[in-house]
């Protein structure tokens, strides 16, 4: 089965970096990231336990002799693509970025603060405003700055200032605005710089993974942020910018869905959340501490806290059906050892579990919370997580 898409099935977080990664010693011949930017870290650990963490890069770059692509679904910060490629020692032979992802201004940076930073709990990254232009048809594009750099850079000063002025003649004071200054100035002397390494990775062609589909390559799409932020769920707007779904595969890849063979949705054996919005699941007993000192519930690019709740089987039945999911992969299961009295979430009511006493089929708890997963939302095919390390997953057929 030469593709294969790993999505998010909760609100992020769920693991699908670790699932990737494991995708990626023993089947990919290439990865792709199709949408969202800088702001949804992947971690991965080794056999070793080293921890290793991406943010715009696939996690294949952590892998020798594989092929990488950001195809066009994403939005690229280049001062943070740019500090990730040099810290990962990524080669331009193994790497690739669309010439027609939207590229992240400073101005976005600046908008996503003022505006949406408190009121939606965003990362301040300048993801939602950069998507904002594309949709607007404003966007400056990867190939734009490759191709065009001084024009470019002509529109990129022109938004910034526009910004400042409009700031200045709302009332706020040249002193609150000077940071911000200072901050696009130390941008524009490093322009030149960082719009040739994105020349160096930028991707020479665009169809390229048809010719990699018609050529037998196992190509492995995936996906960041989860099914619940997608911008088109009903969660909206307590959501993210981009769609972390199929839909939002095949638009980023060119792909169609009929070249999707397999649907690998992630979830955890509990819930996290980030961010404003509903969460019906919510643990507020006590146990919710336990699961996140143990489970290291904080954000892999942002350090911030994540709340916990019981795995939440509505959520997942709508996602499940949704993108058409195929195979369920259950992550962070070892978490639930240490909970004493296991809850799940289904028709809007909490339900206990026994308790899990270890990872395995023959334990009575984790048997019945892999049954209560098939039975509410219909896949068969479960694998499960049995630690946090490369490697540490049983694959179901």
């Amino acid at each position: 089965m030469p593709v294969k898409l790993v999505l998010g099935l909760q609100h992020g977080d769920e693991g699908k970096g670790r699932v990737v990664d494991d995708l990626v010693q023993s089947w990919a011949d290439v990865v792709v990231r199709f949408q969202g930017g800088g702001n949804a870290g992947h971690t991965v650990y080794d056999r070793q336990g080293n921890k290793f963490v991406t943010h715009i890069l696939p996690v294949g770059v952590l892998s020798a002799n594989l092929i990488n692509i950001i195809s066009r679904g994403c939005v690229v910060d280049i001062e943070e693509f740019c500090q990730e490629v040099d810290d990962i020692e990524v080669s331009g032979s193994n790497l690739s970025v669309s010439g027609f992802c939207p590229i992240i201004e400073p101005t976005h940076k600046i908008i996503d603060r003022l505006k949406y930073q408190k009121k939606l709990g965003t990362t301040a990254k300048g993801i939602g405003p950069a998507y904002s232009d594309f949709y607007a048809r404003d966007s400056i594009l990867v190939k734009d700055i490759v191709d065009n750099p001084e024009q470019s850079l002509i529109k990129i000063q022109s938004k910034f200032f526009s910004l400042q002025e409009k700031r200045a003649q709302d009332g706020e004071s040249l002193e609150s605005l000077k940071p911000d200054f200072d901050l696009f100035n130390d941008w524009v002397l490093k322009y030149k710089e960082m719009s040739e390494i994105l020349g160096f990775y930028r991707l020479s062609n665009e169809n390229i993974l048809q010719d990699y589909y018609k050529k037998g390559y196992n190509i492995l799409l995936e996906g960041a942020q989860g099914s619940g932020l997608n911008i088109f769920s009903d969660n909206y707007p307590d959501v993210t910018s981009s769609a972390p779904s199929v839909g939002g595969a095949l638009n980023s890849t060119g792909l169609s869905h009929k070249q999707i063979d397999e649907v690998i949705g992630v979830i955890k054996s509990y819930k996290t959340k980030v961010g404003s919005g509903a969460f019906p699941s919510i643990i507020n007993d006590g146990q919710e501490k336990i699961l996140a000192d143990i489970g290291q519930e904080f954000g892999a690019t942002t350090g911030r806290p994540r709340k916990c709740g019981w795995l939440d089987l509505d959520e997942v039945k709508h996602a499940v059906q949704q993108n058409g999911v195929d195979h369920l992969c259950v992550v962070k299961t070892d978490v639930m050892t240490h909970i004493k009295n296991p809850f799940f979430f289904v028709h809007g009511r909490k339900y206990s579990l026994t308790k899990i006493n270890s990872v395995s089929s023959f334990d009575p708890g984790f048997a019945e919370l892999l049954k209560q997963i098939e039975i509410h939302t219909g896949i068969k095919q479960i694998s499960y997580t049995t630690g946090p390390k490369r490697g540490e997953i049983v694959w179901t057929n």
